[in-house]
């Protein structure tokens, strides 16, 4: 909204006498514009990563359309409040609108037009982290608290703020599991954790020590007693990044225990979307792939495979044979 409302300062448009012509002046701006946030301030920080494509310098097409649906919300609200111009100035499509109103989460997804300005955005496949990249960025941890958080990580499914923020009161150690925010219901859920994830979480509450009740079990290892952060995770994560020269992300951790569940062929998927707390059982659906680095031994083993002998029927003299299909 900020920067909604920088563009129509500068254009001296009044919020409520805003029309379309404002908001393809922000799409312009939005496709050509250079994202802060993707600046790089240390010079040795990796530009591509072994196994997903780094993001662009500018705003990606979910960006902006996200930027669009939240004035289009905005303006809404202050029409229901009898505020504001009479049309909104972003445009909808009344199609799709009607056609995923009510719109079942078992059934596909139909096909229809976007609406004017709305950006065209790929399909992206999820970014779960190869095996034996994963080795290496476990490898690339230096201490117990990071082995223990992608232990949890890669084999609970949580996300990165849920993990974060737990206390030992949210660590069930005989149930192996622990409690945990979901992310928009905030209702307080029980996500099950491998042993081995549990017994590096012992390893380091016995080094590090237990923190007071309420407390989160993640403490930072530098400065004054404090908890850790997402931003600081983010960064162990970064310096990883640079050793390896790869770019993987703490929600990358997300991605890969869904699809290692989704594809280990022990849970259906209405399992893994339980465990992983999906609200539309398609983007469970999502995780059922196939990566091109679980393909490579299957084709050398095809390579290497000798041509098969032919073999004619009973019958036929030699000499027919090699002058109707060759030598």
């Amino acid at each position: 909204m900020l920067r909604w409302f920088r563009l129509l300062w500068l254009l001296g448009t009044g919020w409520e006498r805003a029309t379309e012509s404002e908001v393809a002046v922000l799409t312009g701006w939005l496709r050509s514009a250079t994202n802060p946030q993707r600046q790089r301030h240390r010079a040795d920080a990796p530009v591509v990563g072994t196994g997903k494509a780094s993001l662009r310098a500018g705003y990606a097409p979910r960006t902006i359309n996200h930027a669009f649906t939240v004035i289009s919300g905005f303006y809404e609200f202050h029409a229901h409040e009898g505020r504001g111009p009479v049309v909104n100035p972003v445009p909808h499509s009344a199609q799709r609108r009607r056609a995923l109103g009510h719109r079942s989460p078992l059934e596909p997804t139909s096909m229809v037009g976007r609406a004017r300005l709305r950006q065209r955005v790929p399909d992206r496949p999820p970014r779960s982290i190869p095996d034996r990249l994963w080795d290496e960025l476990f490898t690339a941890m230096n201490c117990d608290r990071d082995r223990a958080l992608l232990e949890i990580f890669v084999s609970s499914g949580a996300r990165a703020e849920e993990l974060l923020s737990i206390t030992v009161g949210d660590i069930d150690w005989s149930g192996q599991r622990i409690y945990v925010i979901t992310k928009g219901t905030r209702a307080r859920e029980a996500v099950p954790v491998s042993p081995q994830g549990l017994f590096r979480l012992a390893l380091y509450l016995g080094a590090a020590g237990t923190p007071a009740g309420g407390e989160p079990v993640w403490r930072a290892r530098r400065g004054p007693e404090r908890p850790l952060t997402y931003w600081a995770m983010r960064r162990v994560m970064q310096r990883a990044n640079t050793l390896l020269g790869t770019n993987w992300s703490l929600h990358d951790l997300r991605h890969t225990a869904a699809y290692r569940m989704a594809n280990g062929g022990k849970l259906t998927l209405p399992e893994v979307q339980t465990i992983t707390r999906h609200a539309d059982i398609q983007t469970t659906n999502r995780y059922l792939a196939v990566h091109i680095e679980e393909l490579f031994d299957k084709l050398t083993e095809h390579y290497s495979a000798p041509r098969p002998a032919r073999h004619y029927p009973a019958g036929y003299a030699a000499a027919d044979i090699e002058a109707v299909f060759g030598g």
